[in-house]
């Protein structure tokens, strides 16, 4: 497995070109559209704080058997696409009601790049997942980015209705252990990514367009 740099290269570009991600907001059950909250292009924001504390701009309310229930922005950016003729009628659970035209920062542009760059390894079901000991205790030693693994190698336990099946690594070659996307017990999805394993070869270049992406993005 090798790391694609050219497809890297132009990602990069077409991220520069459009640095935003367009989050769809819809109703999260049946009811009416009593009131929309935000006008179009209004700037939003997400929950905010150490905890999340602070909650998202109001958005929309939705009302079902007389209950108001006001739903809030998960995302930061601009409203866009607002349904205004959807206002005072019966909506479907779905039904999308705006956009968030959320830009990018840098962080999520790295994220973007690794998702594309790394080996990842997703979760086969939807379970709970644990690092395997002796991979999680190299971890808490040395870091992620620094240990390495190889095929066959045991990676990852998952637990589910009380039974622990083992995920080994497949993949031919040599890989260092670059990105966890979960926390231990914690429920995933299935398909949902749990690590992100670059060549060892392709490590000094991988960082090298992760530095590009820090010197470059200015957003």
């Amino acid at each position: 497995m090798k790391i694609d740099f050219q497809q890297l290269t132009l990602l990069l570009q077409k991220l520069k070109t459009n640095p935003y991600k367009i989050y769809p907001i819809l109703t999260p059950h049946t009811g009416r559209v009593l009131e929309i909250k935000v006008k179009e292009g209004e700037e939003v924001h997400g929950p905010a704080g150490k905890w999340l504390e602070k909650p998202g701009t109001p958005l929309f309310v939705l009302e079902r058997e007389k209950n108001p229930k006001l739903i809030r922005a998960n995302y930061s950016g601009q409203a866009k696409g607002i349904r205004t003729d959807l206002l005072n009628r019966f909506v479907e659970a779905g039904e999308k009601i705006l956009e968030i035209r959320h830009p990018l920062t840098q962080e999520e542009v790295i994220a973007e790049i690794l998702l594309s760059a790394l080996y990842i390894i997703p979760a086969p079901e939807t379970a709970r997942y644990i690092l395997n000991p002796e991979l999680a205790r190299r971890l808490e030693k040395e870091g992620p980015g620094k240990v390495k693994v190889k095929e066959g190698e045991e990676l990852l336990i998952m637990t589910f209705m009380k039974r622990e099946t083992p995920i080994n690594l497949k993949e031919k070659g040599d890989f260092i252990v670059y990105q966890l996307y979960f926390r231990p017990f914690e429920l995933v999805q299935s398909g949902a990514p749990l690590l992100g394993l670059c060549p060892v070869e392709d490590l000094p270049y991988l960082e090298r367009i992760i530095q590009r992406v820090k010197d470059e993005w200015s957003l």
